[in-house]
């Protein structure tokens, strides 16, 4: 809802192309907490002449493909719920059938272009198309839909009493916009334009997670290092003696060792010998 300083409305593009194939519910899930957002923090306004938001959905077919359907019922409850708050929402796809009945019911505009019937499931998609149309005396919606050119299509409006009219075919202007980047003239005059000059001319690199995580690894890393230079010190400064009795104790546990030997082997002939005389064996 920002405006530039002429009173024009700021478009916004969100790229969630990654998103929708790797994670389609979950796109989903954030279009869904957008409008509910929107639905509660925006103030009733009624039926405004023209909205002061709109809200334009490409590729529709994958918010609603898969979708539970408890996920479904809510995207139809916030579309009920959202004309009354000054948002427009537009589902932007390639049928209509892409979209369910209940929120196809709530669409008061619907802008339907050009679409060729190639095989019998391409020409039930169009018979769908054309009954969700008011019927115009004037020609055969199903026919009409099969021959628009470039740039025409069929619209259906809702007249003042807030009913759809019949559906009329009709020229749709072209967006005013160019292919290429703008002259450096031009792309000052915008920025001077821009509610948000200046906000943003100073670049600002905040230290990342990854940055934070490394650093602590690095100082982990350093302290471990220093511990075990310590203990490289502490035994290169032992004295002699210390040596010494280091040796005299491994002399003293190789006795020991050899001890447990003989004393094991002497106890398994007596443990035998025993055993022998209460069973009659020698």
């Amino acid at each position: 809802m920002l405006t530039d300083f002429s009173g024009r409305g700021v478009i916004s593009v969100f790229d969630a192309g990654r998103l929708i194939h790797q994670a389609p519910r979950l796109y989903a899930a954030f279009l869904l907490w957008l409008l509910a957002e929107l639905v509660e923090q925006l103030p009733e306004v009624g039926d405004p002449q023209v909205p002061k938001l709109v809200l334009f959905f490409d590729e529709a077919h994958l918010l609603f493909s898969g979708a539970p359907k408890a996920l479904l019922n809510k995207i139809e409850q916030v579309v009920r719920l959202i004309r009354s708050k000054g948002v427009g929402v537009y589902f932007v796809t390639q049928s209509p059938t892409d979209l369910p009945d209940a929120v196809l019911g709530q669409l008061g505009l619907k802008i339907q272009h050009a679409l060729r019937a190639f095989t019998p499931k391409d020409q039930k998609t169009i018979r769908a198309v054309a009954d969700s149309f008011v019927p115009n005396p004037a020609f055969g919606t199903a026919e009409r839909v099969t021959t628009l050119g470039i740039g025409e299509a069929l619209v259906s409006t809702l007249d003042d009493a807030g009913r759809p009219r019949p559906v009329q075919q009709t020229l749709i202007a072209p967006p005013e916009g160019r292919i290429g980047p703008v002259s450096h003239a031009e792309r000052a005059t915008l920025i001077q334009r821009s509610p948000v000059r200046g906000r943003y001319d100073t670049p600002l690199d905040r230290t990342s997670a990854y940055e934070m995580l490394k650093e602590r690894a690095a100082i982990a890393q350093e302290a471990a290092n220093a511990k075990r230079e310590t203990m490289e010190a502490q035994r290169q400064t032992q004295p002699s003696t210390g040596r010494g009795r280091q040796r005299q104790g491994l002399g003293e546990a190789m006795l020991k060792s050899a001890a447990r030997s003989i004393g094991s082997s002497i106890g398994r002939q007596i443990i035998r010998g025993v055993l022998g005389s209460l069973f009659g064996r020698r």
